[in-house]
């Protein structure tokens, strides 16, 4: 590893140029996109200048709303995609070489510039994290705190809660139907997409119940798998589930809107939340909620969810695709409901013998 004083000179990189894989917006998709929609080309690599630093991306993440940002539909708190130039997104990766003395090589770090083997780019556009503190660099990379912020500041869960999450089988979903368990809740509901995510569900992620919303009106599935209401939803869908579950919530329930799936795979807007009547009624807490906003709570839930890891009463489920080749059709697997847990794209193959979550 190297490393270098505030009074050092840069280093001076020598040797062929490198050359790595990136994914450019190749046109903007008039509704939901294809894969043709991007393009992955290979391109030179430049060498870290003063005050920048050069690092092999390892992972990146796959996330719905990419979707969005390459329409150009509702604003998003977050730039768009512009055709032509490289997408973003958040990735880990390892320093190969640094001309700031805040960040050596072989250091792990995370960022937005995914969607690329290598990054070169200032050193504060990257973060330093702990390489022990996973098995994988990619669970740096999950949606765990995105789960944890929506049921305890946004949803306001309490002990004896009856919680239900929409798409529990995704990155997202999953943690928070486990999180909200271990934090006391007397009933988990989870809807997913298929027979064999409903049984994943309940089997392996701890559900008190699940259902498959291709298997009738999501109203009446969620009623019987809630004969006494709800009081707290977390939605990933928005749209039939976001309905029912304004139906189906006790008096002072709290919805904590997280994703809009179900735009996302029509490629279309939704058609809004319903029964306003029933939300005045019931006095229920309808309230939209970004990350952005609650960085501040990552330490303290870091050190729950190691903990949870630790004891094994968490089940962290990850879903690899192998090569940015890969990554435009995966994103759009994803978003059809093909994987379970968080997806991510490896852009370097491990080291011989080194087993990746």
């Amino acid at each position: 590893m190297k490393s270098f004083t505030t009074n050092a000179l840069p280093p001076v990189f020598s040797g062929p140029p490198r050359t790595g894989l990136e994914a450019r917006l190749a046109a903007r998709p008039d509704g939901l996109p294809t894969a043709d929609h991007i393009q992955v080309v290979t391109t030179t690599v430049p060498d870290p200048a003063p005050g920048q630093v050069l690092v092999r991306n390892l992972f990146m993440s796959l996330d719905p709303g990419m979707l969005l940002l390459m329409s150009g539909g509702p604003r998003l708190p977050m730039p768009r995609y512009e055709v032509g130039q490289v997408l973003y997104g958040d990735a880990v990766g390892e320093v190969v070489a640094s001309a700031d003395p805040s960040l050596a090589e072989g250091d792990l770090v995370v960022h937005r510039l995914g969607w690329r083997e290598y990054a070169t780019a200032g050193a504060e556009a990257f973060r330093r994290v702990d390489a022990d503190a996973h098995p994988s660099p990619s669970m740096h990379l999950g949606f765990g705190l995105v789960a944890y912020v929506g049921l305890v500041e946004v949803a306001r869960l309490r002990p004896g809660d009856t919680v239900f999450v929409s798409s529990a089988a995704g990155a997202t979903g999953g943690l928070a139907g486990q999180i909200a368990r271990l934090m006391g809740a007397a009933r988990v509901i989870g809807s997913a997409g298929s027979p064999e995510k409903v049984a994943h569900l309940t089997g392996t992620l701890g559900f008190d119940a699940a259902f498959d919303y291709h298997d009738g009106p999501v109203l009446d599935r969620l009623r019987a798998a809630a004969p006494d209401g709800i009081d707290v939803y977390f939605d990933n869908v928005g749209g039939e589930q976001l309905r029912a579950a304004i139906e189906v919530m006790n008096i002072h329930g709290r919805i904590a809107v997280c994703g809009a799936l179900n735009r996302q795979r029509a490629g279309r807007p939704d058609e809004g939340p319903g029964d306003l009547l029933a939300v005045a009624a019931k006095r229920l807490t309808l309230r939209g909620f970004t990350l952005f906003d609650h960085l501040d709570r990552a330490p303290e839930f870091g050190e729950r969810f190691r903990g949870w890891l630790r004891e094994g009463s968490i089940v962290y489920d990850e879903t690899v695709v192998e090569g940015l080749a890969s990554a435009p059709q995966a994103l759009l697997d994803l978003v059809g409901g093909r994987y379970t847990g968080k997806t991510v794209v490896r852009l370097t193959p491990a080291p011989a013998g080194t087993s990746v979550a």
